[in-house]
C-alpha cells in the first residue's frame, strides 16, 4: 500500500467540527517536514506510475478531498514552493458552489471550472469525488453508476483532459462500490480506512489534521510502515 496523506481544506478557521481544516501555517510546516525527511509530495497518479516502474522511493501521495477554493488559493502555492504536486478530488456537480453536504459545518466555497483548469495547468491532478458527494453505499445501482460516470464526464469536459482517479465520499468503499468504480473505467480509487477491499481501487490513506506536528507525522508514517510492511 503506497503512503498517501489525506487533506481537505487549508485556511484560517474558527469553527471546524469535522476536523477537515488545516491552517496555512501548519500546512506549510507539514510540507517543510516532508522535505526535511527526504520525501516528495506527488499526485496519486504520479505515485502509482512510479510504483509500477519501481521508482517510487521517497514519494508520498498528497490528496485533497472536495475541491475547496483554498486548494487553489493557499495549498497550490505552498506545493509549488517545494516542487510538490497533489491530487484534488472535485465534486463535479457543485463546481463554483459550496459544501452543502456538511449541514452542520461552516460553509466553504468550492473551486470554479476556471480554478480547476488553473490547478491542472500547474501540474496538479484533478480527479472525481462523485457528482453530488453522495453516500454511495445508500445509492441504488443506477444512482451509483450515474455518480461515477457523470462526474467524470463533467470534469473531463471542463478540463479537456482525461480524469482517471476517484475518491469515495466519506471513505465508504464496499465491495459493490469498488466493483462499480473499476467497471466505470477509473484507474484507481482512494478510500480512507484499511478494509478487506483495500487495494488499487480502495487505497487506504492517512488523515492529516491541524494538530499534526512533526512528532505526530512521524508516528503516522511509522504506523503505516508497521501496518503495510513498508513506507516510501
Amino acid at each position: 500500500m503506497p503512503y498517501v496523506l489525506m487533506y481537505h481544506s487549508v485556511q484560517e478557521y474558527d469553527n471546524d467540527p469535522f476536523f477537515i481544516t488545516v491552517s496555512p501555517r501548519r500546512f506549510s510546516a507539514q510540507m517543510a517536514w516532508l522535505r526535511r525527511c527526504g520525501l516528495r509530495g506527488v499526485s496519486v497518479r504520479e505515485l502509482l506510475l512510479a510504483e509500477a516502474s519501481g521508482q517510487a522511493r521517497g514519494m508520498v501521495g498528497l490528496t485533497f478531498d472536495d475541491g475547496y477554493t483554498d486548494f487553489a488559493a493557499v495549498a497550490v502555492p505552498v506545493l509549488a514552493r517545494y516542487g510538490f504536486t497533489a491530487t484534488v478530488f472535485a465534486v463535479a456537480g457543485h463546481l463554483g458552489g459550496h459544501n452543502s453536504w456538511d449541514e452542520n459545518g461552516p460553509d466553504k466555497t468550492l473551486m470554479t471550472v476556471q480554478e480547476l483548469r488553473e490547478v491542472a495547468d500547474a501540474g496538479m491532478e484533478v480527479a472525481s469525488h462523485t457528482l453530488t458527494h453522495a453516500f454511495l453505499e445508500m445509492a441504488d445501482d443506477a444512482m451509483l453508476a450515474a455518480e461515477l460516470k457523470e462526474s467524470r464526464t463533467v470534469l473531463e469536459g471542463a478540463l479537456d483532459r482525461e480524469v482517471t482517479g476517484f475518491a469515495y465520499p466519506y471513505g465508504l468503499a464496499g465491495a459493490r462500490e469498488v466493483d462499480a468504480v473499476r467497471a466505470a473505467g477509473y484507474a484507481y480509487a482512494c478510500a480512507i480506512w484499511p478494509s478487506e477491499n483495500s487495494g488499487r481501487y480502495a487505497l487506504a490513506r492517512t488523515y492529516v489534521g491541524d494538530r499534526d506536528g512533526r512528532l505526530r507525522l512521524r508516528a503516522k508514517r511509522v504506523r503505516h510502515h508497521m501496518r503495510w510492511g513498508r513506507v516510501r
